[in-house]
């Protein structure tokens, strides 16, 4: 397992579209300095940061002028290299968390495992809106591109919910407190915990 003193991660993106860097320290303690250039997720970043106890800087920028799709996308797809990267061989860890975060009147569940196996099923049932300027379909977009390049199961479940900030941002401090719980440290956990020898 890699040192828990030093699961660090510094990844780059640079597209036509975007150009994106992410350091991550997943044994961090909430520092945050995120610009990105869309407004709302920035909001949601800091959380996740602050919620997980992770140091956090994300520095980004896209192609906001047609919408902010790509940058969403492409934070996503750059954060979850990082998680991948930081974690390891991912030896050693829980690798399952969950968490049920309220938020004034919504409730949201998020289950994953940090199995290297790819997958989301999403469902926050909302009509498509804008939350400031942020179209909250990009909120699946952001976790699809995570989970796919940070090797996660994703669960995000709506149990019950109105307004859509509030959604979201349950959604987002339950990946923060699932992903906190599952990668860390396990008590008499020696390698990887599987059955099968190998995630």
């Amino acid at each position: 397992m890699s040192d828990s003193r030093d699961r660090r991660a510094a990844v780059t993106r640079t597209t036509r579209e975007t150009d994106i860097t992410v350091n991550l320290n997943l044994d961090g303690r909430g520092r945050v300095e995120i610009t990105t250039g869309v407004g709302f997720l920035d909001h949601m970043l800091e959380l996740f940061a602050v919620h997980g106890r992770f140091d956090l800087s994300v520095n980004g920028r896209g192609d906001t002028m047609v919408d902010d799709h790509h940058t969403v996308e492409d934070v996503g797809i750059t954060l979850g290299r990082a998680i991948s990267q930081a974690l390891g061989d991912r030896a050693g860890i829980r690798r399952y968390g969950h968490a049920f975060i309220p938020m004034d009147e919504s409730l949201v569940r998020v289950c994953l495992d940090l199995s290297n196996r790819p997958y989301l099923h999403y469902h926050l049932p909302m009509d498509d809106q804008k939350v400031g300027t942020f179209d909250t379909a990009l909120g699946k977009e952001f976790m699809r591109a995570l989970a796919q390049h940070g090797g996660l199961t994703l669960h995000v479940d709506l149990v019950h919910g109105e307004n859509a900030h509030h959604i979201l941002e349950a959604a987002f401090k339950g990946l923060a407190h699932a992903l906190a719980a599952a990668a860390a440290p396990g008590e008499n956990i020696q390698g990887q915990l599987t059955s099968k020898g190998t995630l």
